[in-house]
């Protein structure tokens, strides 16, 4: 689902990290090594469709790389 983060994401979490995450091998190999980081937080987004809703994202972070494959976990 195609979607666009509209202002800044808060209560931001860190639930993964390191051999933690069970895409780490795939995340090096794309990415880059790093210090992975699993994150979760919440944030405004805009939908496909126009809507704008609140919503429970999760992404992989690592230092120096930044924010990576962000996906709606819930909408709220």
């Amino acid at each position: 689902m195609h979607f666009e983060i509209v202002g800044d994401i808060s209560r931001i979490e860190t639930f993964a990290t390191g051999s933690g995450i069970r895409e780490i091998a795939r995340l090096r190999k794309i990415y880059g090594s790093g210090r992975w980081r699993k994150r979760k937080g919440i944030a405004q987004i805009r939908l496909g469709n126009g809507s704008i809703r609140l919503a429970e994202l999760h992404w992989y972070e690592a230092t120096g790389i930044g924010r990576r494959e962000f996906k709606i976990k819930y909408v709220l």
